[in-house]
């Protein structure tokens, strides 16, 4: 029903936390499987990935990768990120009624401060990207980043909150 792509590079602990979030929409058989599309890491990101049981990319074209995925929507997400609540209740609902690409809330406990929020735009996949693999296909092209496929004007704005990569990012670096 979906396939999770995430890129990454020495994210092995951030991978760690996204995944473990991820088991319960396995078990419920929302995720059919995961993809990891690698920049070079050295550090643990391939043991992660392949005790997660994902499928870890080092040489990739994103054409292939999107055609190549078992579900029929994507989800495309940073490593850390994580989604919260009542995530796979929702997407399951979302997928069935809806066609286009859709975005998760923020979260509400996890905000960047006033000032660098304004002085910051958040980076593409910040909310992550819900989107249908028919429209994958249509854009998705060699090494292309997963951040470029998010230029679509018309997303909803899914109920259930993500906790940001930045949160992950800054406790692993101690900020």
């Amino acid at each position: 029903m979906l396939t999770i792509i995430m890129e990454t590079r020495d994210n092995e602990a951030e991978l760690a936390q996204t995944l473990s979030v991820l088991v319960a929409g396995a078990v419920e058989g929302l995720v059919s499987d995961v993809i990891i599309l690698d920049h070079g890491s050295k550090d643990g990101s391939v043991r992660v990935a392949d005790a997660a049981g994902c499928r870890f990319c080092v040489d990739w074209d994103l054409g292939e990768i999107v055609r190549s995925a078992r579900g029929e929507w994507l989800m495309l997400l940073e490593p850390g990120a994580r989604p919260i609540g009542r995530w796979v209740d929702e997407l399951v609902e979302y997928v069935s009624l809806h066609k286009g690409p859709a975005r998760f809330s923020p979260s509400r406990l996890h905000r960047k401060p006033f000032l660098h929020r304004l002085a910051r735009r958040g980076k593409p996949l910040e909310a992550g990207f819900l989107m249908r693999k028919r429209d994958a296909l249509a854009v998705a092209r060699g090494k292309m980043q997963l951040s470029e496929m998010t230029n679509i004007r018309a997303v909803r704005k899914l109920a259930t909150e993500l906790v940001p990569a930045w949160v992950a990012l800054d406790s692993r670096q101690g900020g």
